[in-house]
């Protein structure tokens, strides 16, 4: 792939936008568990973050319907922390209020991750990176491994009292979006050859990873619980993917290529939205625009 079809480097992931069946019970765990502070709350609509930054924005639809755990969609939601006390406190916060909702932990070489699912079945990652100096690359394919960590002496390790009494304005960001979709191949053709994004992993046709500016990955998407899934029908969890990219001439490449590969976009001066092959929702903006 030519270096004018890749996403730019600097490209990062914005907040997830979330439909949820219990407005109280889910704003309640990502505060209160996860230790995001709540950002704004009104007319049905709750945005979460640290600091100033939305992670998640969680939208009451009370009338729509539980997906399928087979069905394409979310798998997890990556919240990047900058410190291993920031996640520390994390982990802490909801394995104490929530202990319940968590599911595993793994050393992947390139981070540290703690994974959840919260009370309406939505995945929930929770990491801290090592410095890209410590990650290795073999033909152009970053090492990753899915080593175990014991939950409870990383947080013995790492907890300071100080993370836990300012964790809602310590920094904090979604780092990666993980999907369930139907097939690889596909998802190849649409992240990769379409949206610009390049392979950073592989595990067969089971699993790909994907990134931008050398990133371990900002997406990946797997067909371990939705193989052969087609496209979604309107339901409660995954709303919204957003992609922010550095610069409106980025965001005037991206759209060329879309539109060069057939992918219909809707523009409305701030964002560019599209769907994937099963109808996940992305938008994708740059600063300033609109």
């Amino acid at each position: 792939m030519h270096t004018q079809d890749l996403l730019a480097a600097d490209t990062g992931m914005g907040a997830v936008t979330l439909r949820v069946a219990d407005l109280d019970t889910m704003v309640a765990y990502y505060r209160d568990g996860v230790g995001l502070q709540v950002l704004t709350n009104d007319g049905g609509t709750a945005v979460l973050g640290r600091g100033a930054t939305p992670i998640v924005v969680l939208e009451h639809a009370p009338a729509m319907r539980h997906a399928s755990p087979h069905e394409a969609g979310l798998f997890h939601t990556a919240i990047l922390f900058d410190t291993q006390a920031d996640l520390a406190a994390a982990l802490y916060s909801v394995a104490t209020r929530y202990p319940r909702t968590f599911t595993g932990s793994a050393d992947h070489l390139v981070s540290n991750a703690f994974y959840f699912q919260d009370p309406e079945g939505n995945g929930v990652e929770l990491y801290w990176d090592r410095d890209r100096t410590e990650w290795s690359w073999t033909h152009g394919m970053v090492d990753m491994a899915t080593i175990y960590v014991d939950p409870n002496a990383f947080v013995q390790e790492h907890l300071t009292s100080s993370a836990l009494e300012s964790a809602a304005s310590r920094p904090g960001r979604v780092g990666h979006v993980h999907l369930s979709v139907g097939d690889v191949a596909t998802a190849r053709a649409f992240y990769v050859d379409r949206l610009g994004f390049a392979t950073t992993a592989a595990m067969g046709d089971q699993a790909l990873f994907v990134s931008a500016g050398g990133y371990h990955h900002h997406m990946a998407m797997n067909t371990w619980n939705s193989r052969g899934a087609g496209r979604r029908q309107l339901g409660l969890g995954l709303g919204l993917v957003r992609i922010e990219v550095p610069g409106a001439d980025d965001l005037g490449a991206l759209v060329s290529r879309m539109h060069d590969t057939g992918v219909q976009t809707a523009d409305d001066g701030r964002t560019v939205a599209f769907e994937d092959p099963w109808a996940n929702r992305i938008e994708v903006t740059a600063p300033g625009r609109g």
